[in-house]
């Protein structure tokens, strides 16, 4: 995670299972809520250190992509993307949860620091790469999630259109595309391993 980071937009319960885990409707577009670039850290051998007195912290894992270039309308999702990584996006869920119960903005719960980490990028795969490979989460040495692009419920071109048509998409910026089902607690000295496919892509220590 060499690169600058300019917007972090992120989706929400973009599989199906993941938002009814959670009690949580199936949106019918796109939900996008944002973190400050300061939390998107690298997920290389790293120790991240997360509030310790803020109520469960979860771990969701998903696909990350960063933009190449600014957007234009028709230009497609692999004309814009150049390079991705797979990334934690770390959600305080007691407040997160008392939050969505006061209509309140989610960024107390979704933007602390540390809370995005990022393995290493690799090059952007074409679609039937995408399709064929799994990426998954183990956490303590055990698979706690799987997740693959086919089980999105909006698909990378969607996500990419829908936020630049409203909030824009330039270069630099990056997408955390949703978390697959199997989201849950994270205590200090808790391991993860991030991997796309058989490729181990980062891990990280819990400090």
């Amino acid at each position: 995670m060499s690169a600058t980071v300019n917007n972090l937009y992120c989706v929400g319960r973009n599989y199906k299972l993941h938002a009814e885990e959670l009690g949580n409707k199936v949106p019918v577009e796109p939900l996008i809520f944002m973190k400050p670039s300061h939390a998107a850290v690298p997920l290389d051998k790293a120790i991240i250190h997360l509030p310790k007195d803020a109520g469960q912290v979860h771990y969701e894992g998903e696909l990350v992509l960063r933009i190449a270039r600014d957007y234009v309308p028709g230009i497609s999702v692999e004309e814009l993307v150049d390079v991705m990584a797979l990334g934690l996006d770390f959600t305080l869920r007691d407040v997160h949860n008392d939050l969505q119960k006061k209509g309140l903005p989610w960024t107390a719960a979704k933007g602390f620091k540390n809370a995005a980490p990022l393995t290493p990028y690799i090059a952007f795969p074409d679609k039937d790469e995408l399709e064929a490979t799994d990426f998954t989460v183990l956490k303590n040495g055990v698979e706690v999630q799987r997740g693959n692009v086919k089980n999105m419920i909006f698909s990378l071109q969607k996500i990419v259109d829908f936020i630049a048509a409203r909030y824009g998409l330039g270069k630099g910026d990056v997408i955390f595309t949703g978390t697959p089902e199997g989201v849950g607690p994270t205590v200090s000295g808790d391991s993860f391993e991030l991997y796309w496919g058989d490729t181990l892509m980062g891990t990280c220590l819990i400090g």
